[in-house]
């Protein structure tokens, strides 16, 4: 039986540039071999932090490019938060910070989310009745795991919280240019006028490849020689190549049509999803209707609990993430679960809702496709 695994947060294989990322290797090893072979400063490849800074506004000494976002969320938090520090997430939030929170003993406060994301009325009254905290953590766009996006409304209410309150925020931005349909919003760093306030985080996993291993900070000046020193202290020097090969597929201007390609074949999952738990899921469960990005969020009926549904969907051949992984000390989520449609083809995603449907409606479970 194939297992149809709506778990992996994966780009799909043909999603991935192969050939064009094997010319931009070649072609960086053959110009500059004995540069991105070798060490090098700990913010990153020159050129690559240069095209960063360029297109959010900033100079590149505020540019620490990273091994993946989230290297630069655990250099960050490490600098930012002692034991028994406050730092507020989103509830659900992505697990693998949470996880670092957890090692740093953080006191991990949780703000709800809603279908307009972040809820900033609570957030803000969460902000009066405690010390203040390290700094907010959030994924506005397309979030991992739920697939919403903050409105416009609440991004600017934030940023007035921001100021009011002296918070400093973190803006997770991997899934933002993976966009399906609807306008793009300003990012939370643009609306917070590109300073001091917010501090933004991506990486090219989405809109290259995953396996490059390239992520970034923007960060106020003196933050980012601070964690541009831990980086060097962690690993010596940054993969140049990668970052080197990154650059030349942006160099050659490959990048904004690739994203156009990954797009389309993303939407194409993404409504293979919406129609198939449309037609095949019971009306006692409801789920998000993400607009971009690689996941939505679905709410099982009150009689189901995920970790029960994950047993039995395994035994028909279906993975998936439990809702509880994604709150701090799994204390929340126990109907809920995060579907992930990147990896998975059309015609899979359809099969593995069929098995899941009778699973979630109370019936018997039909014998799965060999």
């Amino acid at each position: 039986m194939d297992v149809v695994s709506f778990a992996r947060g994966v780009p799909a294989p043909e999603c991935l540039p192969v050939e064009a990322m094997a010319e931009c290797a070649r072609a960086v090893i053959e110009r500059d071999g004995p540069t991105v072979l070798s060490y090098g400063p700990g913010g990153g490849y020159a050129p690559l932090r240069e095209w960063i800074a360029a297109r959010h506004g900033v100079e590149p000494a505020r540019v620490v490019v990273t091994t993946s976002s989230l290297q630069g969320f655990g250099f960050l938090a490490e600098e930012l938060v002692g034991a028994g520090n406050r730092v507020f997430v989103e509830a659900p939030a992505y697990d693998r910070p949470l996880k670092i929170l957890a090692r740093l003993r953080a006191d991990v406060v949780a703000v709800p989310l809603d279908d307009e994301g972040l809820d900033s009325e609570i957030l803000e009254r969460d902000l009066r009745e405690g010390p203040p905290p390290a700094f907010l953590y959030t994924n506005p766009t397309f979030q991992n795991p739920s697939g919403r996006t903050l409105s416009l409304e609440r991004r600017r209410h934030l940023i007035e919280i921001a100021h009011e309150h002296d918070l400093f925020i973190l803006e997770d931005d991997p899934y933002g240019l993976v966009r399906f349909e609807g306008e793009p919003l300003p990012t939370l760093f643009e609306l917070g006028g590109r300073g001091d306030r917010v501090a933004y985080a991506s990486s090219f996993s989405k809109t290259i490849a995953p396996g490059v291993r390239v992520g970034y900070l923007v960060l106020p000046r003196e933050l980012a020689a601070r964690v541009e020193a831990r980086a060097v202290g962690t690993y010596i020097s940054p993969p140049f190549l990668t970052q080197a090969t990154v650059f030349e597929f942006l160099s050659r201007g490959l990048f904004e049509a690739n994203v156009a390609r990954v797009n389309g074949l993303l939407k194409l999952r993404r409504d293979a999803m919406l129609a198939s738990l449309e037609r095949d899921f019971p009306e006692t469960a409801r789920w998000s209707h993400p607009q971009g990005g690689y996941f939505l969020w679905l709410d099982l009926p009150p009689e189901i609990r995920a970790d029960d549904l994950q047993v039995a969907a395994e035994a028909v051949g279906v993975t998936f993430v439990k809702g509880s992984d994604f709150f701090a000390g799994h204390l929340a989520g126990e109907h809920e679960a995060r579907f992930a449609y990147s990896f998975v083809s059309p015609e899979e995603i359809a099969e593995g809702i069929a098995r899941l449907a009778p699973l979630v409606s109370g019936a018997a479970a039909p014998a799965p496709s060999l």
